[in-house]
């Protein structure tokens, strides 16, 4: 009878577990399929997102240097960053030598055109006696040479007076067109050298972006496209693409790039400074919360018919405002599982939501937790 009684027990507490698994797994069956927001493939206007970095160079640079050997400097007038005008002295050289070549000359250029006075006077009163017998012939073609030889000594002087002119105009080293200095390397007291750079300028003061790019960013691109430029300072300068390159360095394989900006005091030669392209384009796009990624790269997960989601590989392109672009995936119009994907399965059966009810859904979660972990307490 115990035996009997014990083996009734058995039966009845396994009919009671078998039960209790039964009524667990109908639970499991009527929980609702997990809920998710969708949206549709769509072009969508994006800024382009690239970014290009480099040195701010001048958009011309001028070398200045004396034309002038042997000359010392006597005074400098401007240091680097002054801002000049076309004709401005730079610097000076040292006139004293050339003061005294010039008074020089100017005494026998003064001398030979008395001398060419004289021999023209002296011609004038032969004039008329060719073949009379009161001067010999050659003695009246010596007068008449002597008019020519005195008037070319006098022009030979005063081409050597000109050349001596020129060179006390070239001791004023002058800008030669509006422009910032970059660089003076004019020290008092040296000797002058043709061909020594002495001074640099930008011409102009305009400074721009010198920046390197690589061939696929490039084509995204053109000249008059806006770019915001980050300076080393914080500073934001708003430029505009003014050169796109011809050449790929076949090292590098980059592009280069030229930025325009306008006069700005922060722009200093060979600064560091970022660009970001503003140009807008309308690609394909979705949300960024649709997109995940893993070790098989980024995928998005779609909606058939049957509300059954399909994970999706794809390309993804330039990011902006919360949207980013679909180089290579789903066509137009596509339905996309976007807040609620991440926590499905290929195939799984899902249940479209609005935003409002998503939102509400994840709150009464949130209210309802605390208050059932306090009680398994």
């Amino acid at each position: 009878m115990m035996r009997l009684s014990l083996a009734s027990s058995t039966i009845l507490v396994s009919v009671l577990l078998l039960a209790a698994c039964g009524g667990a797994d109908k639970g499991r069956q009527e929980l609702p399929p997990p809920a998710v927001t969708v949206t549709r493939v769509a072009p969508h206007a994006l800024s382009g997102a690239l970014t290009a970095s480099g040195r701010l160079t001048p958009r011309e640079e001028v070398a200045i240097a004396s034309d002038l050997n042997g000359y010392r400097i006597a005074r400098v007038l401007v240091e680097e960053g002054a801002v000049v005008r076309r004709g401005q002295i730079l610097a000076t050289l040292d006139d004293s030598l050339l003061r005294s070549q010039v008074d020089q000359l100017q005494a026998a250029l003064s001398q030979q055109q008395i001398a060419a006075e004289q021999a023209r006077q002296q011609a004038g009163r032969v004039s008329g006696l060719d073949g009379q017998g009161v001067l010999s012939e050659e003695a009246i073609q010596n007068r008449r040479i002597a008019v020519k030889s005195s008037e070319a000594a006098v022009a030979v002087t005063r081409a050597q007076l000109r050349d001596l002119l020129v060179r006390r105009d070239h001791m004023a080293i002058r800008a030669p067109m509006d422009g910032v200095v970059l660089e003076r390397a004019a020290r008092p007291g040296e000797t002058s050298s043709s061909g020594t750079i002495l001074f640099r300028l930008a011409r102009d003061s305009l400074i721009e972006l010198y920046a390197e790019m690589p061939e696929a960013d490039v084509a995204q691109i053109a000249i008059g496209d806006p770019a915001d430029v980050l300076l080393a300072s914080g500073q934001t300068v708003r430029g505009t693409v003014r050169l796109l390159g011809e050449r790929v360095d076949n090292q590098t394989g980059l592009v280069i790039a030229r930025i325009a900006l306008p006069r700005n005091d922060a722009l200093r030669q060979g600064g560091f400074a970022r660009a970001r392209f503003l140009r807008t384009a309308t690609v394909q796009a979705v949300p960024e919360a649709a997109v995940q990624f893993d070790a098989d790269g980024a995928s998005v997960k779609t909606v058939d018919r049957n509300n059954r989601v399909h994970r999706v590989h794809v390309r993804t392109g330039r990011r902006a405002n919360g949207w980013v672009e679909l180089v290579e995936g789903p066509p137009t119009g596509t339905i996309i599982a976007v807040k609620g994907s991440a926590f499905t399965l290929d195939n799984d059966v899902v249940r479209i939501v609005t935003d409002a009810a998503m939102s509400r859904g994840a709150a009464a979660s949130s209210s309802t937790a605390p208050a059932s972990t306090g009680a398994g307490r």
